[in-house]
């Protein structure tokens, strides 16, 4: 199996999620279908299959969090220099609107481009890998094509 890229922010995120899914959520779940099954016919119990769906949404967010934990290969964002990669945060510009933006290179599962974690398989990060300040990169993205220049990639 190929193992899995995180930042060491994102395996902690990811490692906490998992640990509060097994320590608080699963056992609320579990005192919630007891209760309902008090209530008593199952079949016309809206409580019940109520928690029993989300028993099965935890347990399997619990198991989809183990197997990625499992093939984590953590990367020390730290460590790294160089042209832009995976951990690399990349400060640019467009060069039609001079909107300048900043995005982290981060792996699928913590990926959240609201908060500047670029998925490290999407187009702009697929088109900025391997360049340096100061390139000009052409990214088609499904909003059409856009132009971007790389004003700085610095590693933390």
């Amino acid at each position: 199996m190929d193992k899995i890229p995180l930042t060491r922010a994102g395996y902690e995120k990811l490692d906490a999620e998992l640990k509060h899914l097994r320590s608080v959520e699963r056992p609320a779940i579990i005192a919630a279908i007891a209760e309902a099954r008090a209530h008593g016919d199952l079949s016309e119990n809206a409580e019940y299959h109520s928690a029993k769906e989300k028993q099965s949404f935890i347990e399997g967010r619990i198991k989809e969090l183990e197997g990625v934990i499992g093939l984590a290969d953590i990367i020390d964002t730290a460590r790294l220099s160089g042209p832009v990669k995976f951990g690399a945060t990349v400060h640019l510009v467009d060069e039609d609107t001079d909107e300048e933006r900043t995005y982290q290179i981060v792996g699928e599962y913590e990926a959240d481009i609201e908060n500047g974690r670029l998925n490290i398989r999407s187009p702009l990060a697929r088109a900025l890998i391997g360049r340096t300040a100061g390139d000009s990169v052409e990214v088609r993205t499904p909003g059409g094509e856009r132009s971007y220049e790389i004003l700085s990639v610095s590693f933390s």
